[in-house]
This record gives C-alpha cells, structure tokens and sequence, in this order.
C-alpha cells in the first residue's frame, strides 16, 4: 500500500471519529436539559430539538461514510436468486 492511499484512509479514519464525537456532544447536552428539569420548557424543547438535529446530522454523516468503506455490508439486502425450475413431468 503506498504512503499516499494509508494517509487517505487514516484521514477517513479520524473523520469518521471526529462525527462520532461531535454527534455524542449534543445527547450529553439533552441528557444535562433532562438531569436539570428544564425539557418542560419551551426553551428546553427547542434546544433538545436543535441538539437532536445536531447529533442526527454527525451520525448521519458516520454512517455514509461507514456504509461507502464497506463496513455496513450486512445491512445491504441480499439479491434474490432466480427460482429453479421445477423438474421436468413424466408423460405418460
């Protein structure tokens, strides 16, 4: 593998962990509206709903880029085989 192709990955590989971490800010931050019982207020609904985009956005992100490596290949649907024909009848 050249130098060039192992920086590549190794970049994929530190943004994939970067979006995984930033997508994990905003539910520690959902998680501090509810310890603090503030999720009752109309501010606190519209900031868990900013942070929840937040984080869906990151986690989105980490998926794609999961997905366009390979890793997520059992989720892909397996491709129907065609069916056997049946055998041939006895004339007779």
């Amino acid at each position: 593998m050249t130098e060039r192709r192992q920086l590549q990955r190794l970049l994929l590989a530190v943004t994939l962990l970067i979006s995984v971490l930033l997508g994990c800010i905003p539910l520690a931050g959902i998680a501090w509206i509810v310890v603090t019982k503030g999720l009752a207020t109309v501010d606190g609904l519209f900031m868990s709903l900013i942070l929840l985009t937040l984080a869906g956005v990151f986690f989105l992100n980490a998926f794609l880029e999961l997905r366009d490596r390979g890793s997520l290949a059992f989720l892909q649907k397996k491709k129907a085989e065609p069916p056997k024909e049946p055998p041939a009848s006895k004339a007779g």
